[in-house]
């Protein structure tokens, strides 16, 4: 009797998970009584590949860690102290910026709730010595940089206008008693700068072509013109203007206070890139600006060059940011999103796709690193910066397009991200020295004949 209910209790055991209607179907297909046959022949070996190849292994595949930093350049080159401070800033984007970054970028409006964060952060002037700035090497900023475009290029780009931009005007042609004043207060984020060279009708002129006129009259300058496409303009408390003196024709820069008499300020609309950053069209209306708000070491538009060459490696570092944003998000899509009963990774045709934006992101990384070691030794020159722009805002077209192709119609959805970074890639491509100016800056260099008009 206790051989039958243990006979009985085993074939309860063997058949209580099994789905008879499904069963049933099954025995319509196939041979069942064969198909059972078939696998009773099938030694451990055989039956452990059957049922890994059915899924059934029962162990939890285990993935590798999505990383863009493929050759570990981070890991190499950072102190501890600073690899800390690299981890401190992603896990605030992570948390403070990630979450709410789609919202604002679709309403085109900017997040000014993580301003007092970012302040916290202490990161701000990061390269610049005194003023309460942190003295940090110029790779440390990239970085940071680069970590604030993976999440989000408007964000990136409200810093780099603040800290480099603006910050940067002031510490390298401001006077001691203009930087007493004002870095301290910018670098904590209590005063928002913005930057005002770029005018309606003059982007990669502005060398030679600058419409904007100041006239000195007294004690004062008289500013009239516009200035387009002005990040952080519409809520900035100082703004850095660049006007061309009437007097002797040199490019002169002034701080321009918020509530100037003769200084109006209208965001710009219908953006399709950057719509997180406030960009502004600033009119100058007999604008007064007092002699000692003048940037006193600014005299040509070669001190304007200046910051423009220690910023446009910051941009350089924006578009690895971006590509990198863009590859790590289709990475994860491609390993969770399913096709054909299996998840789309592992195809050939991703792989080839994603393979491909991992080579140009990492070769973006090594040039912007090196690119970072020459700024900190002292040797940077304006043909360096401008090969960086040209080949890393080329390349992150590259990768965000991809990345928007291997997540097929999903990646035109602002929900996955992708579709975010491939519009702010065209801003990154153009701002800062389109890729024909940059060219011809390193083309000068190289063959030592100046191809420009």
């Amino acid at each position: 009797m206790a051989n039958i209910f243990s006979s009985l209790k085993n074939a309860y055991n063997l058949f209580k998970h099994v789905d008879f209607d499904k069963l049933e179907a099954l025995s319509k297909k196939v041979d069942l009584p064969k198909m059972v046959e078939t696998i009773s022949s099938l030694d451990d070996k055989q039956i452990q590949g059957m049922m890994k190849m059915m899924g059934g292994s029962g162990k939890k595949r285990e993935l590798p860690p999505i990383e863009g930093d493929f050759y570990h350049l981070g890991d190499e080159a950072l102190k501890d102290e600073d690899r800390q401070l690299q981890l401190k800033v992603r896990a605030f984007l992570e948390k403070e910026v990630k979450p709410i970054v789609n919202h604002y970028w679709n309403k085109a409006e900017f997040p000014f709730e993580i301003i007092p964060k970012l302040a916290e952060l202490n990161i701000c002037g990061l390269t610049y010595k005194g003023y309460g700035c942190p003295g940090k090497s110029n790779l440390m900023e990239g970085i940071l940089a680069m970590e604030m475009a993976r999440i989000d290029t408007s964000i990136s780009t409200f810093f780099g206008v603040q800290s480099g931009l603006a910050m940067g005007s002031i510490y390298l042609c401001g006077s001691e008693t203009q930087k007493q004043q004002w870095l301290p207060l910018m670098q904590q984020f209590k005063i928002i700068g913005s930057f005002g060279l770029t005018e309606p009708e003059v982007g990669s002129a502005a060398a030679g072509g600058l419409t904007t006129t100041c006239k000195k009259i007294g004690d004062k300058w008289v500013l009239n013109g516009q200035k387009k496409w002005i990040g952080n303009a519409t809520f900035a408390d100082i703004l850095i203007i660049w006007a061309r003196d009437e007097g002797d024709g040199e490019v002169k820069g002034f701080i321009v206070k918020k509530d100037n008499p003769g200084f109006t300020v209208e965001k710009m609309q219908d953006k399709m890139a950057l719509r997180i950053v406030q960009n502004g069209i600033i009119t100058l209306t007999n604008c007064e600006v007092e002699e000692v708000d003048r940037l006193q070491n600014a005299n040509s538009f070669k001190d304007t060059a200046k910051v423009l060459q220690m910023t446009r490696a910051g941009v350089a570092w924006q578009a690895v940011g971006c590509a990198r944003g863009a590859y790590e998000n289709a990475l994860e899509y491609t390993r969770t999103r399913k096709q054909f009963g299996k998840p789309i990774a592992s195809f050939q045709l991703i792989q080839n796709h994603l393979v491909e934006m991992l080579s140009n992101l990492t070769a973006m990384q090594t040039l912007c690193f090196r690119l970072s070691q020459l700024q900190d030794q002292g040797l940077l020159k304006d043909e360096h910066a401008s090969l960086a722009k040209v080949f890393c805002s080329l390349r992150t077209r590259d990768v965000v397009s991809k990345a928007r192709e291997v997540m097929g119609g999903n990646g035109i959805l602002l929900e996955y991200n992708v579709a975010r970074f491939v519009a702010d890639a065209e801003a990154i491509y153009s701002y800062e020295g389109t890729k024909e100016i940059n060219t011809l800056i390193v083309g000068r260099a190289i063959t030592g004949f100046s191809a420009f008009v």
